[in-house]
C-alpha cells in the first residue's frame, strides 16, 4: 500500500479514536446538567414561593395599618354619637360606622386567610429546602465522578494528541490538506475500506477500473460517488476470498 496512504489510515484511526471520546464526555457532562437541572427548578420553586410569603406578608401588614386606621375612626365616631343634635347627622354616622366595620371585618378576614395561605406556603418551602439539600450532594457526588471520568478521558485524548502531532508531522503536507478537506465533510469517515467492492463510507459498489487502482493501493483514491480517500481492507478481503 502506498505509504501516504498508510499514513492516513493511520491518521484516520487516531482521529476516530479522539473523536470516539466526544460521547463519553457529553454523557458526563449530561449527567451533571440533569441534576442541576433539577437543583435549579426546585430553586425556582422555593423563590416562587418565598414571593408568594413575601407578598402576602406585605398585604397583611396594609390590612393591619388599615385595622388601626378603622379603629381610630371608629372611636372618632363614637365620639360624634355623644354630641349629634339630628336624626340626620345620626343616620350618616350609622352608616359610616357600618362602613367601617365592614372594612375591619374584611380586613381580619384576609389577615387570617394569608396567613393560613403563608403557612401553607411556608411548610411546602421547608419540604422543598430540604430536597433541594439532598440534591445539592447528589450533584456533587455526580460532579466528582464525571470529574475523575473527564480527567481520565482528556489523559487519554493528550496521549493520542501526541500521537497525531507525530503522525501528521511526517506526512505530506498536501496529502494532509487533502484529508482535512474530505474531513471537513466526511468526519470520521474521511478514508473507508473497501468492502466486497463497495466503498463503506456511501455504500455505493465502485467500478472495476477504481477497484483494481485501489486493490493495487499505489495512489490515493477518492471514491467516484462521495469522494472519501478509499483503501483495500485487507483482512476482509483475505475472508471474503
Amino acid at each position: 500500500m502506498n505509504k501516504h496512504l498508510v499514513e492516513l489510515v493511520e491518521l484516520s484511526k487516531i482521529d476516530k479514536s479522539v473523536d470516539s471520546f466526544t460521547p463519553q464526555i457529553e454523557a458526563a457532562q449530561n449527567k451533571i446538567a440533569r441534576e442541576q437541572n433539577k437543583v435549579d427548578e426546585v430553586t425556582q420553586k422555593i423563590e416562587s414561593l418565598q414571593k408568594i410569603i413575601e407578598d402576602n406578608s406585605g398585604k397583611i401588614v396594609t390590612y393591619e395599618e388599615q385595622i388601626t386606621t378603622i379603629d381610630e375612626q371608629l372611636k372618632d365616631i363614637q365620639k360624634k354619637n355623644k354630641i349629634i343634635t339630628s336624626e340626620r347627622e345620626m343616620k350618616a354616622l350609622s352608616m359610616e360606622e357600618e362602613l367601617a366595620k365592614e372594612k375591619l371585618t374584611f380586613a381580619n378576614e384576609e389577615i387570617e386567610r394569608l396567613g393560613k395561605v403563608n403557612n401553607v406556603k411556608k411548610a411546602d418551602t421547608e419540604e422543598l429546602e430540604a430536597t433541594l439539600e439532598e440534591l445539592s450532594v447528589s450533584v456533587e457526588d455526580i460532579k466528582k465522578v464525571a470529574q475523575k471520568e473527564l480527567s481520565s478521558i482528556e489523559k487519554q485524548k493528550e496521549g493520542l494528541y501526541k500521537k497525531r502531532v507525530d503522525s501528521v508531522s511526517t506526512i505530506d503536507q498536501k496529502i494532509l490538506a487533502f484529508y482535512e478537506k474530505v474531513r471537513k465533510w466526511a468526519g470520521n469517515t474521511a478514508v473507508v475500506a473497501v468492502k466486497k467492492q463497495a466503498c463503506y463510507g456511501c455504500y455505493m459498489k465502485i467500478n472495476d477500473k477504481t477497484y483494481s487502482e485501489v486493490i493495487r493501493g499505489e495512489e490515493i483514491i477518492g471514491c467516484p460517488h462521495c469522494g472519501r480517500i478509499l483503501y483495500l481492507d485487507r483482512e476482509t478481503s483475505e475472508v471474503e476470498a
